[in-house]
């Protein structure tokens, strides 16, 4: 007999960043979702991992807009307090620039259409060339 399954990839539990390896930056940033759509300025947090696992976070104080979170193969992302998110095993879909920016950050090229800028102020700029999406910012030193 033939069974066939479909199994949700459950939640990641969130990282706890005071194990060793962590490195936590933190900034601000302005995220314009497409270009029909206004901007909107929030904070920015990026801790990642030896290990490859990374956790992208975008604030705006009391409200969490964007969480993205890559962690041994799996990856989640979550919007507007987790009322929308996806998760799965694998590489992370490239259409959200909350997992292009390590990357990006990394010296690593962006997956298509994304394309990286760094200023020479230390400020960046990724930019989805398709559909208007941007997110500009900078960490704090």
């Amino acid at each position: 007999m033939l069974c066939l399954s479909c199994r949700t990839a459950h939640p990641l539990p969130p990282a706890d960043f005071s194990s060793p390896g962590w490195r936590l930056r933190q900034g601000q940033a302005v995220w314009k979702p497409s270009k029909n759509r206004p901007e909107l300025a929030g904070d920015l947090l990026l801790a990642t991992n030896a290990g490859g696992n990374y956790v992208v976070q975008f604030s705006k104080t009391p409200f969490m807009l964007a969480a993205a979170q890559v962690a041994d193969g799996a990856w989640q992302i979550e919007f507007a307090g987790a009322r929308h998110s996806w998760r799965g095993q694998g590489a992370p879909p490239a259409r959200f620039p909350w997992f292009q920016l390590p990357r990006a950050l990394a010296d690593m090229e962006p997956g298509r259409p994304w394309k990286f800028t760094r200023r020479a102020d230390d400020s960046w700029r990724l930019e989805n060339t398709r559909t208007g999406e941007i997110l500009e910012g900078v960490f704090f030193p």
